[in-house]
């Protein structure tokens, strides 16, 4: 049963809408009605403030990382490790909670890939960083980062060994789930529209 429930646990823990809660009781809002439409930190700064996407951008990360800690710290099989990961994401894309209609899944994926390999997911923010600050486009930096976790991990490891075949089908296949959420994203950066950080979106 450990493994059903901790998968069933981080399905349902990945579910919880931070960024609607947070926007709901301090701007009486749907996240999801405001601005760009998405549950996430990034629509959260343009509904509610600074200090309210940075909360939701942390409890986002912290809800992808803790199924798999806790996992590991369980001692499951790696199996199970890359199970939590996925549903921990997938409850954030496609939460039960809120008819099934979710963020991006960009802040819980970069939690589960910390908890995968800090190495990597290190590499990953890098380059978020690097790319926000040269064009101040999120999504942009977000599309980067999901395409270079997966190689990094598997040149990194996890920092003592070497990365695991199942985890790095996992980091796959949560990135590609990342990259389809953006295919909006993608279509507005190639017609050149795409908002930058702090500017109004478009919708």
């Amino acid at each position: 049963m450990t493994p059903f429930l901790l998968v069933a646990g981080a399905y349902l823990l990945g579910a919880v809408p931070f960024s609607y809660l947070l926007v709901r009781w301090l701007r009486h809002q749907d996240v999801r009605e405001v601005g760009s439409g998405n549950a996430g930190a990034t629509n959260v700064l343009r509904a509610a403030g600074k200090l309210p996407a940075i909360a939701t951008l942390l409890f986002d990360v912290a809800k992808g990382a803790a199924p798999v800690v806790a996992a590991r710290v369980l001692d499951q099989p790696v199996g199970v490790r890359g199970a939590a990961a996925l549903a921990a994401v997938l409850g954030h894309v496609f939460p039960v909670y809120l008819g099934f209609r979710g963020g991006k899944g960009v802040a819980t994926a970069a939690g589960a890939f910390a908890a995968i390999s800090p190495p990597a997911l290190g590499a990953t923010a890098l380059l978020f960083a690097l790319t926000v600050a040269w064009r101040r486009i999120v999504s942009l930096a977000s599309v980067v980062a999901a395409l270079v976790f997966p190689p990094a991990y598997w040149l990194l490891g996890d920092g003592t060994r070497e990365a695991s075949p199942v985890l790095l089908g996992t980091a796959t296949a949560i990135s590609l789930l990342v990259l389809v959420k953006h295919r909006g994203n993608l279509r507005r950066l190639m017609e050149g529209c795409e908002p930058t950080l702090g500017s109004k979106p478009t919708t």
